[in-house]
């Protein structure tokens, strides 16, 4: 009788520790799945999956809404397919005519924080990711000082277009920047391009009638 009691007092014993123990050896029974493991999705992640258990997510606006807080002014529609867009989007005008202090400012900074790692804090496409050719990127980025006369000519709506969808080697940024930060960019990078004009067409020696270098202007004729 003795050794059952002791039989069932250790048996007890071991029972109870296991019970305490922080250690989950069975998974527990799950009542709602779902709730309990969540499946993350990333903005750029492939969400095909998702279609297999009926829910659609493209990472979009809903077609016609306008998110809380975004003036209406700056509203547009994420195009499905872009094919044709690029040409037709010289036709967009930018809504905001100039920039004042404050706004020319943080136009600076959203083009520093999102555009200056590739394009350059100077425009020149130079930025920390070439680095005179000895950065990570072997590709030199566009020029957009004002020295190309490609970028100086290319308009404010084709920008646009660029930034939201993309272009080439460069990823859309529709997610980094709001369509109102957007045109901002846009604004500074063309105020940039008008403050270099000048600097482009000064004036040289043929122009002005001076003298070549190397030659004395005040030589006799012959």
């Amino acid at each position: 009788m003795k050794k059952l009691l002791i039989i069932a007092i250790v048996t007890v014993s071991i029972c109870a520790l296991q019970s305490c123990s922080d250690i989950q050896r069975k998974p527990s029974r799950v009542y709602m799945p779902d709730m309990g493991y969540s499946v993350a999705y990333e903005t750029y992640a492939d969400h095909s999956k998702l279609a297999d258990s009926g829910i659609f997510y493209n990472a979009r606006p809903v077609r016609g809404t306008v998110k809380r807080g975004e003036d209406p002014v700056f509203h547009y529609e994420m195009l499905t397919d872009t094919t044709g867009a690029y040409d037709k989007s010289a036709a967009m005008k930018n809504p905001i005519a100039s920039l004042d202090k404050a706004d020319a400012v943080e136009a600076e900074r959203l083009f520093l924080v999102n555009c200056g790692v590739c394009h350059g804090p100077k425009l020149d496409g130079n930025g920390p990711l070439y680095k005179d050719g000895n950065g990570p990127y072997a590709a030199k980025p566009a020029n957009l000082s004002g020295s190309d006369a490609k970028y100086v000519a290319m308009a404010e709506g084709t920008m646009f277009h660029s930034i939201t969808y993309g272009k080439n080697m460069m990823g859309s940024y529709a997610s980094q920047v709001t369509p109102k930060q957007r045109w901002m960019i846009i604004s500074y990078i063309k105020s940039k391009q008008q403050a270099a004009k000048p600097a482009a067409g000064a004036a040289t020696p043929a122009t002005t009638g001076a003298a070549p270098a190397g030659k004395d202007s005040t030589a006799a004729k012959k």
